[in-house]
């Protein structure tokens, strides 16, 4: 631990002398001993490899199975269509995996190109990646700190380490500082951070660790060890696939027993035991939920929310916790001034006047090294924050510098925590404004100056201010106080005039306290991750509606002393985590997720990329965020506004609704065609459907309104619902009763139409309608290829039907806004015309071994297949008598 070391320690401990550096062997010997200051990579997978993993699905096995038997059979056109699934189903999924991750790339781009450096005696630039242990790198204002590095020296240093720690504003580091004990990595100011920026001053540095054992390498290894986890929706997806293989397995098995007892033809069965295994596999499954997805990412956009990881959509709607960064997500990551004490008064920034406060504003705006020129800021965020106050009440530096330049000054230094600069005015005057802590100040001072009257301070004076001071501090303000000087040419910091304090803070959104209030209706918790300081952290947070109360806080060093297990008893009733490593930030996630709640993760910074990755949902900031958390985050917020958050869960929701729909009406079609080829087999009837018509509507028939079911409209109450258990099942709530139920329906007016044609027949011939009668009928090839007809195409159209009521079970049809679904209207009628082709077109009749139909039978069959909406009618009239009598 080289912050509890001294200088000297540290110099020792690597062998280096201070005044000449390593010389050029002993750098070389290291290189060998330590490797390149740079990241290892993870190999990334293959195009073939993405394309390959895709096929590995027990719903993909059954299809090659059927495929493998059909080229036995010799039924070409079924394996080639069979083959064609598999292969469409396997693009779509390589094509959204192959979203390579670009963390490590990112990361590898904060670190430092060139860095100067300390050898055989003499100051030389080299490549950031030959740093070695032992070399001692020159640091000055506008660096990048190329590795860790021990400080063996500092003047003024100020490090900016925001994205690593999540620290607001500069560091003042201390080469004399030496830790006590265990340090949280904010706290460790004699240290500093490879990807870390030199904000102000000098020093130079004992390059201590480098490449992946940094801080920032240790981050580059927790995001590459990070494995990939499967969403709800995958596992439930991944577990009915499963389902239907098993299903198919059984059904082909009963199939051969039911032709064993029988006595059939094997070959006959092995061909209805293909169509009944791809009737038991909903082939457009995989392709409607992955494209109802990425047009859910399309609809995200509108919402400024970019999905870099498609299945992340459908998380969303489980999400019950929202572990948020504070710095620059909860709040603007902008120092802002919000209170002053001034003419012995405290007041919010809004009701201070300039012309009453001039010499107070003049002193903050003018004793500052920022400037702020239209978009451009330099400078460090404190004294930002002053030139932002002069801006706000109409005054800008640069015109208080052409009034009054600057002719002398003190710089800032950490030992006596302030800076003194002397302007000359124009109208004659030599005015000095020393500007620093309150403590410092306040014992400098033998005046004060109350509006235009200026006397000696008083002990009662000082008493007010100490007050005021404190006050600020309790709200985590951070207090700067100014005192001025009169012909004061040689800048000095004594016999000063007390003018006034700022209180300031990096301040929260304002639309975040809205989005947390929402979040609380949904039953989604909302909880603070950061870097800064308790009290700051908890200051945000009670503003917020985060936190109530201190004792909801926790800070890292805490966090150190408890193992896992400990973390995930207390996790509970804690809202705020203050003073934390980016390690600490996994563990928390962690501990949520051991509860069972589906996290989101939100953030900006390096610090937060590893929890982004180990969070079911990681978000991260589209304009501050840094590179290597956008790679590490499964979403990216256009707009930086925490309340985005809140609409994309919403839309979330929302999507994973849809999709459930679909999903409900695929698998009801599907259990209508096993229903419909079974039954028909177990009773002894021939095969009412080729595999070709079942992979004809599975496809087509129902792809079409199943993608129109995915893209409707949401709901308007959905945020003041529950999040949705992330075990449940895409049958919970009624899903298994509506696709046994649609699934009957379908199957029974589809069973009917295959033995309607062979019915009317017989009574037109005069002949007694009997079982036998029927069965015999299917003898007759052109008689069989008609009721095949009539089959299919009562299947497809009655699922088109059955898309309609889909839409919403709780609602009549006719009381549907059709509109609002336009794809729903297009799907439609695409499909029934596609439907009419396969009838009446001559090479789609010779393939598909079906006859033409005359306008009376399309009639008589469209009339049949509207059965699904009249019992979706049924079904919400008894939904509504229910709902009546309960409320009696």
């Amino acid at each position: 631990m080289y912050e509890q070391q001294t200088t000297e320690q540290a110099l020792l401990e690597l062998n280096v002398d201070r005044q000449s550096g390593l010389s050029a062997a002993e750098v070389q010997a290291r290189l060998l001993q330590y490797g390149e200051n740079a990241f290892e990579e993870k190999k990334a997978k293959t195009k073939l490899q993405m394309f390959l993993s895709q096929l590995k699905d027990s719903m993909i096995y059954i299809l090659f199975g059927a495929m493998a038997i059909s080229l036995l059979l010799g039924e070409y056109a079924d394996a080639i269509i069979i083959l064609a699934v598999i292969l469409l189903n396997a693009t779509i999924g390589m094509i959204q995996e192959a979203k390579a991750e670009k963390s490590l790339e990112a990361l590898k781009k904060l670190s430092s190109p060139t860095a100067l450096v300390r050898r055989d005696g003499k100051a030389v630039e080299i490549p950031a990646a030959e740093l070695v242990p032992g070399d001692i790198v020159i640091m000055e204002a506008g660096r990048i700190v190329p590795a860790d590095m021990r400080l063996i020296s500092s003047v003024n240093l100020k490090i900016e380490e925001s994205s690593l720690t999540g620290e607001s504003v500069p560091v003042d580091k201390n080469a004399d500082f030496i830790a006590e004990g265990e340090v949280t990595l904010g706290d460790r100011l004699n240290m500093a951070y490879l990807s870390t920026s030199v904000a102000y001053g000098r020093g130079e540095g004992l390059v201590v660790r480098t490449g992946m054992q940094t801080e920032i390498g240790k981050i580059a290894k927790m995001i590459n060890d990070a494995g990939d986890e499967m969403t709800p929706l995958q596992k439930r997806l991944g577990d009915l696939g499963k389902l239907l293989g098993i299903l198919a397995i059984v059904l082909c098995g009963g199939l051969f027993l039911v032709a064993l007892i029988q006595d059939r033809d094997l070959i006959e069965m092995l061909l209805t035991a293909i169509s009944l295994a791809v009737a038991a596999i909903p082939e457009g499954l995989p392709a409607v939920v992955t494209i109802v997805l990425a047009l859910g990412v399309t609809r995200m956009v509108k919402v400024n929310t970019i999905v870099r990881r498609i299945p992340a959509v459908e998380t969303l709607g489980s999400v019950s916790i929202v572990c948020s960064d504070k710095t620059g997500t909860l709040t603007q990551n902008k120092m802002t001034v919000t209170q002053a004490y001034v003419n012995g008064q405290l007041m919010n920034i809004d009701q201070l006047n300039y012309r009453e406060a001039e010499l107070f504003v003049d002193g903050f705006v003018l004793c500052t090294d920022a400037t702020v020129m239209g978009e451009d800021r330099l400078g460090d965020p404190t004294e930002l924050a002053l030139v932002d106050m002069g801006i706000k009440l109409g005054i800008t530096k640069e015109v208080l510098e052409n009034k009054a330049p600057r002719v002398n000054e003190q710089p800032f230094d950490s030992v006596r925590k302030m800076m003194t600069t002397v302007h000359c005015y124009a109208d004659g005057p030599i005015r000095g404004y020393t500007k620093g802590a309150m403590d410092q100040i306040i014992e400098r001072c033998h005046s004060i100056r109350i509006g235009e009257e200026e006397r000696l301070i008083t002990p009662e004076d000082r008493e007010k201010i100490e007050m005021a001071a404190k006050e600020m501090a309790q709200k985590a303000l951070r207090v700067l106080a100014i005192a001025l000087s009169n012909d004061n040419n040689e800048a000095k910091e004594e016999n000063l005039t007390f003018v006034g304090l700022v209180g300031m803070i990096d301040p929260p959104r304002p639309e975040a306290a809205a989005a947390v209030e929402i979040f609380k209706q949904a039953s989604v918790t909302t909880v603070m991750i950061t870097g800064d300081h308790k009290d700051t952290a908890f200051a945000i947070a009670k503003e917020l509606g985060i936190a109530e109360s201190p004792e909801q806080c926790i800070t890292g060093t805490d966090l150190n002393g408890m193992t896992q297990d400990e973390l995930n008893l207390a996790v509970p009733n804690l809202r705020v985590f203050a003073r934390v490593s980016p390690e600490n930030k996994v563990m928390i996630v962690n501990a949520f997720r051991s509860h069972g709640h589906i996290v989101s993760m939100t953030g900006d910074g390096v610090n937060d990329a590893p929890s982004l990755k180990a969070a079911d949902i990681g978000v991260a900031m589209g304009i501050t965020g840094t590179d290597v958390a956008k790679g590490a985050a499964d979403m990216v917020l256009t707009d930086d506004n925490f309340a985005t958050i809140q609409k994309a869960i919403e839309e979330g929701r929302n999507i994973y609704n849809n999709i459930k729909k679909s999903v409900l009406f695929l698998l009801s079609s599907n259990l209508g065609e096993i229903i419909t080829m079974f039954v028909a087999i177990v009773v002894g009837l021939a095969s009412p459907l080729k595999a070709i018509h079942i992979l004809w509507v599975n496809l087509i028939t129902d792809s079409l309104p199943g993608l129109a079911l995915g893209v409707d409209s949401g709901d308007p109450d959905i945020m003041k619902q529950a999040p949705r258990d992330p075990s449940e099942s895409l049958f919970a709530r009624g899903g298994l009763a509506i696709t046994v139920f649609f699934g009957l329906v379908i199957g029974s007016i589809t069973l009917f139409a295959f033995v309607y044609s062979p019915i009317t027949l017989l009574l037109a011939a005069g002949h007694e309608v009997t079982f036998e009668a029927i069965k015999a009928s299917y003898n007759n090839p052109e008689i069989y290829a008609h009721a095949q007809t009539y089959a299919f195409t009562v299947l497809g159209i009655s699922q088109l039907f059955n898309a309609m009521g889909m839409r919403n079970l709780n609602k009549s049809i006719f009381r549907f806004n059709h509109f609002e679904n336009r794809l729903m209207i297009i799907a439609f009628f695409v499909a029934f015309g596609l439907q009419i082709a396969v009838t009446e077109v001559p090479f789609l009749i010779a393939s598909f071994g079906t006859v033409r139909l005359a306008l009376g039978e399309w009639l008589a069959l469209t009339a049949l297949s509207t059965a699904p909406l009249w019992f979706h009618e049924l079904f919400v009239l008894v939904k509504f008598l229910k709902k009546r009598n309960a409320a009696k």
